[in-house]
């Protein structure tokens, strides 16, 4: 059995078949594994630096229970938001207008059919108040445009989310990495065999027989294959694959895979609790980043600064993505002009756009294509099984157990294939 990555998707399924008894080889392209779950552990934080997934985002059982049996500890994410606008920062209060637009886009999808949240808008007519806090938040969270992501995804993903009490949150106090690293033990342990910098360039296959080939021109041969390549891979044809899976990758071809910049800035003090001592999330719809969040309840003088959607595209290089952060973060709290500068001990990020084994940050369903998750979640011939957040047929696309679930799903279709 081949498996093409090792994030969350792969090393699930891998530790699932390899502990049913089936040979496992996974083939990561990168030199870690974990996928878009990166940790770093930089001795000048006390807390782990998180360049991809952060949040456990509500209660999905099947991470939890593997989280528990990691040894991972997850306190909640608590304490007080703030909204910067208009000039004048303040606690924030959600715009309950803006987010019962959210919850009235099931009965809207079945009424007046699958849409884009814009054209959504535009038929709905809320006060234009309502409707840009409503598009940012949709834009923000999902790293999708609002142009292009459907309602009807949008509405599965409220059911979904209500379903796992979406409105919780919390993070591991020793990094996300702790998933992969004992889903990998695991799989190891059982047997099956990781084999990172080992980038899949072909995929040749027929009913009951793959060949893949690496950069590194070595030659894997297995009866069935699983492949978790990310949607931005698949979409650029990254790895060629002999004949090509036409249907999946045309449901593919009609996904989105969003856009994100996300910025990580170790500070000296916690400059922001003279103004807000127990500062969780900072809305500051009208900067750049727009949203900023602390490591509450841990006291680490951390922020990390998020962009998403349309207006991550249009964000600077590096350099001029900390200016902006920084800049802002002196307006916001009042601060003399770049003091922040001497403030700041060091800072993070990465470009998930350009990363070559993402070309993204995680998928969305535009108007027209919820189906297609389901569509990639079909066995070709039993013999190519796909995986990963964008094939969850669940609700939770852009999640580490999304793309968990999708792996365990996976896993039970190579088994009752090979049985």
């Amino acid at each position: 059995m081949l498996i093409v990555g090792a994030g969350v998707a792969g090393l699930s399924a891998a530790a699932e078949l390899a502990s049913a008894g089936l040979a496992v080889t996974v083939l990561e392209a990168r030199d870690r594994i974990g996928g878009r779950i990166f940790t770093l552990h930089p001795d000048d934080s006390d807390s782990p630096v998180e360049l991809g997934a952060e949040f456990v985002h509500g209660r999905p059982p099947e991470l939890l229970h593997l989280l528990d049996d990691a040894g991972a500890t997850l306190p909640s994410v608590e304490g007080v938001d703030a909204c910067y606008a208009h000039g004048s920062l303040s606690g924030f209060s959600q715009n309950d207008a803006a987010f019962e637009l959210l919850e009235e886009l099931a009965d809207f999808a079945r009424r007046e059919g699958d849409m884009s949240f814009q054209q959504f808008l535009e038929r709905r007519r809320p006060r234009a108040e309502d409707a840009e806090r409503a598009r940012s938040f949709v834009e923000g969270f999902n790293a999708a445009d609002a142009r292009r992501i459907g309602i009807a995804a949008l509405a599965r993903q409220q059911q979904a989310e209500d379903e796992i009490d979406g409105d919780q949150s919390s993070r591991s106090i020793h990094g996300y990495d702790i998933l992969p690293g004992y889903l990998a033990r695991r799989a190891e342990q059982a047997g099956a065999q990781i084999l990172l910098r080992s980038p899949v360039t072909s995929l040749e296959w027929k009913a009951g027989s793959v060949t893949m080939q690496t950069a590194g021109n070595e030659t894997f041969s297995a009866p069935k294959a699983l492949v978790t390549l990310p949607l931005g891979v698949l979409k650029a044809r990254s790895v060629a694959f002999h004949p090509e899976p036409s249907r999946l990758l045309s449901a593919a071809d009609r996904m989105e895979q969003g856009s994100v910049r996300r910025l990580v800035l170790v500070f000296r003090t916690p400059f922001w609790k003279a103004k807000l001592p127990a500062m969780r999330f900072l809305f500051a719809p009208d900067m750049t980043p727009a949203v900023f969040w602390t490591q509450q309840p841990s006291e680490t003088p951390m922020l990390v600064g998020w962009v998403g959607g349309p207006r991550a595209d249009a964000v600077g290089n590096a350099e001029q993505f900390l200016a902006q952060a920084l800049r802002s973060l002196e307006r916001i709290f009042s601060l003399p002009s770049r003091s922040l500068d001497a403030e700041l001990r060091n800072w993070y990020l990465h470009d998930w756009q350009s990363d070559p084994y993402t070309l993204g940050a995680y998928s969305y369903a535009p108007a027209g294509a919820v189906d297609c998750s389901a569509e990639m979640a079909k066995p070709v011939d039993n013999t190519l099984f796909f995986a990963g957040e964008h094939t969850d047929i669940t609700g939770h696309w852009g999640t580490v157990h999304g793309a968990l679930r999708s792996g365990l799903r996976a896993a039970q279709q190579l088994l009752s294939a090979s049985s």
